[in-house]
């Protein structure tokens, strides 16, 4: 037995969903005025990989910042 076999192999943490509750697409853009997320985005959050939902966070900030303007 060496030491990997001692080891315990932890997957990486889930990632926090982005919703905050305020669930509305705005028409001129398609994301939602609360979390940025596109309707698209949001049905596939439950299944998209972790990578996936670390890409679609990336996007959201410039997102909430356009619709704010």
């Amino acid at each position: 037995m060496d030491d990997d076999d001692l080891i315990e192999h932890v997957p990486p943490p889930a990632v926090p969903s982005p919703c905050v509750a305020v669930c509305r697409l705005d028409r001129s853009t398609g994301w939602c005025i609360g979390c940025g997320r596109t309707g698209g985005e949001i049905a596939e959050w439950p299944r998209a990989a972790p990578d996936r939902q670390r890409t679609i966070i990336a996007a959201l900030h410039a997102r909430l910042n356009t619709l704010k303007a």
